[in-house]
């Protein structure tokens, strides 16, 4: 596939287009986790988007430059979410109609905000790569426009308008750090900031289960996945693009994975720190910020986060996970012994320690157990790591058995 040729006039000219149905996104220092990290840490919040995503500039750009006998025809996309959302947002404000192939696997949440923005759904494929190929034949059936997610030179000029508002906002960034799905955020960003500002370093960030542009990037040619496995869907994508590497790959200053666990924190960091919901693609940068070490101190660093849609059950794990990761959450099974007030007491002592109980399941016909014993599943709230230590070892003192359940 040929390389695309893009340059600043272009972004220069998306973000006059977009001037006209969008406003800038806040870019806003966070003082917690700049005194955390040792630097001025700025937060670029693409959440605040009306869709609450980037995918909405690329977008809509690309749909403004559609002729009027295009537009009467109609577009079509292939996606997972945000994509969808911000073609079928762009659409409705641009009087086109449009169609949408999502896989099967896709969010219920992230359905219904599509179909209620106006778009036509149809499911199909339980792959984001089978509903993309959906997509290719309804649209050569149909002479629909296809409005690719990342592969095309006016989304991925609408996505680098990103990085001239982060100009606008803050003129002397030292680090800019965004996460990378097909990579049309990053290279957008890249063509604009190394072209007026190149001593900025850009690092693009991956989850390590769908880390092929990272791979790629490393070994110097385009490579792809076999198996993708992140719960960040806004960047499960197992292929690298031939004209994304290019564009990349002479633009990034390093490219970072991380893994799911440590992206989870980042998501549970960003909704205490700075009260920001994210989605995992939202809060890769955040998980890799520890990439850069002693680099970052003192410097103005730039994080994009990129998008806010996450399903309430998949953030509710991960709160949950979270809490546990870093020590505010315990679980633990203990044996006690099965006499009248043995429970009162076992919640006495939890309550003298301070902790607070969430949730106790007591089992008294638990095959395992004496016939003088109770089993009791324990999930307890505590202030953090050193909190949970005291209190372990305060109920091993007094129960017959504890066992912790990671």
């Amino acid at each position: 596939m040929k390389s695309f040729q893009l340059d600043l006039a272009t972004v220069q000219a998306a973000k006059v287009d977009l001037s006209q149905y969008l406003k800038p996104s806040p870019l806003l220092l966070n003082p917690w986790l700049s005194e955390a990290f040792g630097c001025n840490l700025y937060l670029k919040l693409e959440t605040m988007q009306p869709i609450g995503s980037f995918k909405i500039r690329g977008a809509t750009h690309k749909i403004s430059q559609l002729s009027p006998e295009q537009k009467n025809r109609g577009v079509i996309a292939a996606s997972a979410g945000n994509h969808a959302q911000g073609v079928a947002w762009g659409s409705r404000t641009l009087g086109t109609h449009a169609l949408i192939v999502m896989p099967r696997s896709a969010t219920l949440m992230k359905i219904q905000n599509t179909r209620a923005l106006g778009a036509e759904i149809v499911l199909d494929g339980d792959t984001y790569d089978q509903a993309y190929r959906v997509a290719l034949g309804i649209a050569q059936e149909t002479g629909r426009v296809f409005v690719h997610a990342f592969e095309d030179p006016d989304v991925i000029a609408g996505q680098g308008t990103v990085g001239l508002e982060i100009l606008d906002q803050l003129p002397n960034p030292d680090f800019i750090i965004g996460s990378i799905g097909g990579g049309g955020l990053m290279a957008g960003t890249a063509i604009a900031i190394k072209t007026l500002r190149p001593q900025t370093q850009l690092i693009g960030c991956q989850a390590a289960g769908a880390a092929a542009m990272c791979k790629s990037l490393e070994h110097g040619q385009p490579e792809d996945l076999n198996h993708v496995a992140t719960f960040a869907d806004g960047i499960a994508v197992g292929k690298t693009s031939k004209p994304m590497f290019d564009l990349l790959h002479s633009r990034l200053d390093h490219c970072f994975s991380v893994d799911d666990e440590l992206i989870a924190t980042a998501i549970l960091t960003l909704m205490e720190k700075a009260k920001i919901i994210a989605e995992g693609a939202g809060a890769v940068p955040l998980a890799a910020i520890e990439k850069l070490g002693s680099q970052i101190r003192g410097k103005n660093v730039v994080l994009i986060i990129s998008g806010g849609n996450i399903d309430v059950n998949v953030l509710s794990k991960i709160i949950d996970r979270g809490l546990i990761r870093t020590g505010r959450r315990i679980r633990v099974n203990v044996v006690i012994s099965d006499r009248p007030g043995s429970l009162a007491r076992l919640t006495d002592l939890i309550a003298q320690q301070g902790a607070n109980i969430l949730q106790a399941i007591h089992d008294r016909n638990e095959p395992s157990m004496g016939l003088d014993q109770t089993d009791v599943a324990l999930t307890l709230e505590t202030r953090g790591p050193d909190h949970s230590q005291s209190l372990i070892q305060a109920l091993k003192d007094h129960v017959v058995r504890l066992e912790l359940i990671q």
